[in-house]
């Protein structure tokens, strides 16, 4: 209003006296505290990362873990972190430490405690999550579950300085299940393996089928006798025993597999007696992300992590990719690295993540677990993306997927 009345008053072609030098002092100002703020030391923020030191092997030769399985996904999120800290004056720094069968979780989390790193991403097994988490509590020490699909960890055995980026065993079985029933395959004939994590899969596929109308016509367990499957003889044993185990089934649909310690569902498709298709374990599988994912600009996530690592990209990496980016953009959102503002801001109402789903990602806050879409992939392309069309919910149909608050046993304390 000042520049055009006084240009006004003056008439055409006229500046006024000092009319040029206080907009130069400004952006001489500006100038000057730009030059400051990139001559200061960059805040340090540091992330660690826990995981196991082995990783265990697949069936399928093509699909075998690679050592760097979700450090890879780490590595290349705090790489985005520091293209937009750069702008804030934040630096960050990734930590790993990996854990062999024998290594303490506490010492190993305490050590990264000591370091004052205030966030650790974890890909580590139910128990030693809930050690970990335990032992730098009272530290103001946040972990974030890269890894580890128990439901009991957002359940009765859920922690207040745990975030969850993994979906739960119930979220990828409701995820199938809503497919299944939108394709009307509610028969199901489900093979579960003998170990207990195949049980625990096989408890969520129970629940899926219940809440969503499926049918589960027949149950049958796959006992792991051992044995070298990849011998000539193995694979002459699989060709004979694949059909005879699945024949004179009840009327079936679909074939569903609960076989998360990699025995037999891998053998499956085109193996069995009926012509049925499989999924679960095998076939049509639920995961978080998956190398053939084209969609909301994916590609481009896709072909930056194929040149970094020169390998796709696996679900851990995305999960764990994921985790060190709520950080970053709590962290810069927020404008701090206080470990306790930047904790609030991911549990509360104005937090989201961008992870190239189709939709911006939250936290649930009653379990602190991530909503997410889930993709059905069946190791060449995603066929669907769940939640499917038609499940509805009252706040998000993301939490469809999944135990609800209502159903919840998580008391965060």
């Amino acid at each position: 209003m000042f520049e055009t009345r006084t240009t006004s008053f003056l008439g055409p072609g006229k500046v006024p006296e000092g009319y040029l030098i206080w907009p130069l002092v400004g952006l001489l100002f500006v100038l000057n505290w730009s030059v400051m703020a990139l001559a200061a030391d960059p805040i340090e923020i540091g992330v660690g990362y826990l995981r196991r030191a082995t990783v265990k092997p697949t069936l399928s030769l093509v699909e075998q873990p690679a050592a760097d399985d979700g450090i890879a996904g780490a590595r290349l999120a705090i790489d985005d972190n520091n293209t937009t800290g750069k702008f804030l004056n934040q630096h960050f720094t990734l930590h790993e430490m990996r854990l062999k069968q024998a290594d303490d979780p506490v010492k190993a989390v305490t050590a990264l405690a000591d370091q004052n790193i205030a966030f650790v991403v974890t890909d580590l097994p139910a128990e030693a999550l809930i050690k970990a988490a335990d032992a730098v509590r009272d530290r103001g020490v946040v972990l974030f579950n890269a890894g580890a699909t128990d439901d009991r960890l957002r359940e009765e055995d859920c922690r207040a300085n745990v975030i969850h980026v993994a979906p739960t065993r119930s979220m990828l079985a409701d995820a199938l299940a809503q497919y299944l029933v939108w394709k009307q395959w509610k028969r199901w004939l489900m093979v579960v393996g003998s170990h207990d994590e195949d049980k625990l899969f096989a408890d969520a596929l129970r629940r899926s089928a219940a809440r969503f109308g499926a049918k589960i016509v027949q149950e049958r367990v796959f006992e792991d006798t051992g044995g070298a499957r990849r011998t000539d003889s193995g694979v002459t044993l699989i060709q004979r025993q694949m059909p005879v185990f699945t024949q004179q089934a009840p009327a079936y649909d679909i074939l569903v597999a609960a076989d998360e310690s990699e025995v037999f569902a891998s053998y499956l498709p085109y193996r069995t007696w009926d012509p049925r298709p499989v999924a679960g374990s095998a076939g049509l599988v639920p995961k978080s992300w998956d190398a053939a994912q084209d969609q909301w600009g994916a590609v481009q996530m896709q072909n930056r992590f194929l040149k970094l690592n020169s390998r796709h990209m696996t679900a851990l990496d995305m999960q764990a990719w994921t985790a060190v980016r709520m950080i970053g953009e709590a962290a810069s959102r927020v404008n701090s690295p206080d470990r306790k503002a930047v904790f609030d801001f991911i549990k509360g109402p104005d937090f989201s993540v961008a992870a190239f789903k189709g939709q911006r990602l939250t936290v649930r806050p009653w379990n602190l677990q991530l909503r997410q879409p889930i993709f059905l992939a069946d190791g060449r392309m995603v066929v669907s993306v769940s939640p499917q069309e038609g499940f509805l919910h009252q706040v998000s149909e993301l939490d469809t997927l999944g135990i609800d608050q209502p159903e919840t046993r998580c008391k965060l304390h």
